[in-house]
């Protein structure tokens, strides 16, 4: 995005050559996520994660295959930002150290980094696709994929906020947002 900006703008458009790279690399690391998931026996307890990487990888080879929507793909990539507080949430969590400080200042981290890297960018494609995008073929297809997607992210931001902010209820081991 800070290289070609225009990607903002023309998301159906716009393939810079780093675009294709990085969509070429994330479905390759997403293939793999979901076949180390497959090949460890945890799809049933993963299911929803290889529910997701099925249709990031499916998105990406749209794009990747026929040159449009590269910069949705990639917009889409801002994600993964927040996993990495939310990485250290679970660690924080598995570990059983006493460090009450840094698991609350990282919360609230977790919680803004959500909201910008998870929410806005997923709200912003949204917006686009219900707005510009003709609904056919691969225009219909992605927005499917937005609306599963939109639901999934909203649940999992549900359940981290019954978890981390709702200090009534019991914390379960089984949050899917311990585990991403």
């Amino acid at each position: 995005v800070w290289q070609a900006p225009e990607m903002l703008l023309d998301i159906e458009n716009a393939t810079p050559a780093s675009g294709y790279l990085l969509l070429c690399f994330s479905a390759g690391y997403f293939i793999h996520d979901a076949l180390d998931i497959i090949v460890s026996h945890q799809s049933r307890a993963s299911w929803e994660y290889l529910v997701h990487h099925g249709m990031a990888i499916s998105a990406f080879f749209s794009g990747i295959f026929l040159g449009r929507f590269m910069a949705a793909g990639m917009l889409s990539l801002f994600v993964e930002v927040s996993n990495i507080f939310l990485t250290i949430r679970m660690l924080l969590r598995l570990s059983n150290t006493p460090a009450p400080a840094l698991y609350t200042l990282n919360k609230y981290i977790n919680l803004g980094m959500y909201l910008l890297f998870r929410l806005a960018p997923q709200a912003y494609l949204t917006w686009y696709f219900v707005r510009y995008v003709e609904v056919r073929g691969q225009g219909a297809f992605l927005i499917v994929n937005l609306f599963l997607l939109d639901a999934m992210i909203l649940t999992y931001f549900s359940r981290l906020l019954r978890s981390d902010f709702c200090p009534g209820r019991r914390r379960s081991s089984k949050d899917p947002a311990d585990r991403k």
